[in-house]
């Protein structure tokens, strides 16, 4: 059981369908926002749910901030993806630091989602030999669980024949992390805290929230820079053969 996850960005991407009608296993990929969110029960859960491999695309500064302490048995894959307006040294900042327009906010969103496929894309091969060799079930966070592992989630199931909308409305899902956001409180200032000035409400809505204009931004980029998705995993080391061993891990039918 996963009562207090499933209240957070959390869920199993398994029993999703494929347009070939199979369907995701469950229990091989996690997705999640990060361990800054993880209490007790939390953790009490997730040792239960005995992970064995953490795909972590926070970067240096988010793990030492906030460390995955609890997966003790899990082997932890660093991948430190800085696409992403949460990492102190991305140039967006002080971009939006002199100009916290909407329109500024959405542009540097887009062009950071933009840029996540080709960041991940130097690490694919470590994450997917792993999950075909059976180092699952695996876990993949970020910090919200939303927008660098939404894409690289997105990119999984687009993969192994998840259809688009599917895997869009599997992004959407994760709105969750900003309902939460929302109820705690305090949004504001612990923008100010960490970055150094009161960030507008176009940036913080954009920034907590989901918008599949972002999302597809990346997709944009993989067909734009490779072809598509094949061609994208292919440019990653991921040659044929393992490519159908990753959807036959990944995919059951019906």
């Amino acid at each position: 059981m996963t009562d207090a996850l499933s209240k957070l960005n959390f869920r199993d991407i398994g029993g999703l369908p494929t347009q070939d009608g199979g369907v995701v296993r469950p229990g091989i990929i996690y997705r999640s926002e990060g361990p800054a969110s993880f209490g007790p029960v939390h953790r009490e859960e997730l040792v239960a749910l005995d992970i064995r491999l953490v795909c972590d695309l926070r970067s240096e500064g988010e793990r030492d901030k906030d460390p995955n302490d609890w997966a003790d048995a899990a082997r932890l894959l660093n991948l430190d993806v800085t696409a992403d307006l949460r990492v102190k040294t991305n140039s967006g900042w002080s971009q939006l630091k002199d100009d916290p327009s909407e329109a500024a906010v959405r542009r540097a969103l887009i062009e950071n989602y933009a840029s996540i496929p080709a960041a991940i894309r130097p690490h694919l091969h470590y994450l997917i030999e792993a999950i075909v060799e059976g180092e699952t079930p695996a876990l993949v966070h970020c910090t919200a669980g939303k927008d660098r592992t939404g894409v690289l989630i997105g990119l999984l199931l687009k993969a192994v024949g998840v259809a688009d909308d599917i895997v869009v409305a599997d992004y959407e899902r994760s709105d969750v992390f900003a309902k939460n956001l929302r109820l705690r409180g305090g949004i504001e200032e612990q923008f100010e805290e960490t970055f150094g000035f009161r960030p507008s409400q176009a940036l913080i809505d954009s920034m907590i929230g989901v918008d599949v204009e972002f999302l597809n931004a990346a997709f944009d980029a993989v067909t734009t820079e490779w072809g598509g998705v094949e061609g994208y995993f292919a440019s990653a080391g991921i040659d044929d053969h393992l490519f159908g061993r990753f959807r036959e891990t990944m995919v059951a039918a019906i």
